[in-house]
């Protein structure tokens, strides 16, 4: 992408902010197991930073979204992935459905006070038994009357235990199950709602993740996004700046990995020199930057055919592909190079470590993007070749 002086600008902005307000904090926040999201995100909204490539008339900066990937490549610095996780699920899972589909009075109610801060949002898509497999969620979203009545489940709900409202993905009639779902903007403090104690996790400590169950929630039916059934679609949609997002976020991180690397294995000493002047680590190193610099490639790639109006189902789902697989590569290959070192928990390589594997998981398996390049590339299976469904994977999974 040729970047302007209002890119190099906006890096600066997010730059500042997270040396100013978030790394400082990190540490403790991840040894919390959360941080303080509405005071965190008021001071981003206050920048302009949660509404970057959102309408005007709401509070964004009505950007193109080249400007929301340069934003989320500087996220990638924050010192954890909870966090940029959080501001993600925000800014690029909960919101992109709401500021192109909502009503006016829809973005009015929720989408302001998502860009400016005030409120926190989260995703409600992936349930136990519907993960990956969107097209199998359970949760209903039955009329009566003016309103819609909830009932059922989400689980690995980023965000939810701070958040003020959910974008929620319900079947809301017996119909084909692509078919029969819609997008629904629900705020957390309605009646039946409630939360499972924050889940433990892996990594992202710092973020908050918990089970959301509904038990009779009742909502206007005016909370509708968009046409009733085409809820599938859009969360379609909506996941190709989820993963554009996220490959952009794991860039400089990744990069980060290498570089403290490098100093380490220059500092120390073995067998009377310097560890990275073994060539098994100073070329395996360079291998590593040259794939970042190639996933750099194809996310810069994906967004400016995005910003062009085209289709980047398939360059996003390689993304979100190379993004996972990548970063397991990186951490993996790079801890083994601090020796015991990298095997303490505070390690910042080992943090990335735990950190990242939820790439491979969270807003698609690694199988689930394998499945939708292969329908693209027109070698997915169909009905009779008795090996795989004429419904390819195209959804989503894990903490979200």
């Amino acid at each position: 992408m040729l970047f302007t002086q209002e890119h190099d600008a906006l890096r600066r902005t997010v730059r500042q902010f997270i040396d100013k307000e978030i790394n400082p904090y990190v540490d403790d926040w991840e040894a919390a197991g959360s941080f303080p999201m509405h005071a965190v995100f008021r001071k981003a909204g206050e920048l302009g930073l949660l509404g970057i490539s959102k309408p005007e008339a709401y509070g964004g900066m009505g950007l193109d979204y080249s400007y929301s990937i340069v934003a989320a490549e500087e996220f990638g610095t924050i010192h954890c992935g909870g966090v940029p996780m959080a501001i993600g699920v925000q800014t690029d899972m909960c919101t992109p459905a709401l500021a192109r589909f909502g009503s006016d009075a829809l973005r009015d109610e929720f989408l302001r006070p998502a860009i400016s801060g005030e409120w926190v949002g989260c995703i409600g898509v992936s349930e136990t038994g519907g993960g990956s497999d969107v097209a199998s969620i359970r949760t209903t979203a039955r009329k009566d009357g003016d309103d819609y009545v909830i009932n059922g489940s989400k689980m690995w709900i980023t965000n939810s235990p701070s958040a003020d409202f959910m974008c929620l993905l319900a079947n809301t009639s017996d119909g084909k199950p692509h078919s029969n779902k819609s997008l629904i903007m629900l705020p957390m403090n309605t009646p039946g709602i409630s939360l499972s104690q924050p889940l433990d996790k892996l990594g992202m400590r710092s973020s908050e993740t918990a089970q959301v169950f509904f038990d009779s929630v009742r909502v206007p039916q005016r909370y509708l996004l968009g046409q009733e059934g085409a809820g599938f679609m859009m969360q379609m949609v909506q996941f190709q700046e989820e993963r554009l997002f996220g490959a952009a976020n794991i860039l400089k991180g990744l990069e980060h990995c290498v570089s403290s690397t490098i100093a380490y294995c220059k500092e120390r000493q073995t067998f009377g020199q310097p560890l990275i002047n073994n060539q098994v680590i100073h070329f395996r190193l360079a291998e590593l930057q040259t794939e970042i610099e190639c996933l750099r490639a194809l996310v810069y790639q994906a967004t400016e055919l995005y910003v062009a109006g085209k289709d980047v189902t398939q360059l996003a789902s390689m993304a979100k592909l190379k993004a996972g697989r990548l970063g397991r590569e990186v951490t993996d290959a790079c801890l083994q190079y601090w020796g015991g070192m990298g095997y303490m928990w505070d390690n910042p390589v080992a943090r990335a470590y735990r950190d990242v594997r939820l790439v491979s998981i969270g807003g698609g398996a690694d199988e689930i993007m394998l499945g939708i390049i292969c329908k693209l590339m027109g070698t997915l299976p169909g009905k009779g070749s008795g090996t795989s469904s004429a419904n390819p994977p195209t959804q989503s999974d894990g903490v979200r």
